[in-house]
């Protein structure tokens, strides 16, 4: 269940990478200055957000089993990993909102975000591979 949710996850990171750039994009030359760039497509965000649910209680449910990683000092980055995507999940909750609401995504949410999402995602890994 472990590499499930890792590998899970990491498509999940990928496809936000995906969204991330899409996002940051520069506005193309043609349209007028006073027009935002088009946020990236809905059912991009909608199987990131499936992807990293999925992903995400795949988690919790392999955190039931048996311990690992108590020889290599790891036993704790399984919870971390955890705490790190609720949290992520909390925020990328707040940009669906946004969008939701069509109101303005800043960039530093996003980037929050992320760091949350891939420090889980490499402390996920550690745990997965080391333990």
């Amino acid at each position: 269940m472990l590499v499930a949710a890792f590998l899970i996850l990491a498509f999940a990171v990928a496809l936000g990478a995906v969204l991330a750039v899409l996002h940051l994009r520069t506005k193309p030359a043609a349209t007028p200055p006073q027009l935002p760039p088009s946020p990236p497509p809905w059912p991009l965000a909608a199987l990131h957000g499936l992807l990293a649910v999925a992903g995400f209680c795949c988690l919790a449910l392999a955190l039931r089993g048996p311990p690992r990683g108590v020889e290599q000092g790891t036993a704790s980055f399984g919870i971390i990993a955890a705490v790190l995507f609720a949290l992520a999940a909390l925020l990328g909750a707040w940009l669906l909102l946004a969008r939701v609401f069509k109101k303005r995504i800043g960039d530093g949410t996003i980037g929050i975000h992320a760091t949350l999402a891939v420090s889980g995602f490499v402390v996920l890994a550690a745990y997965v591979f080391a333990g």
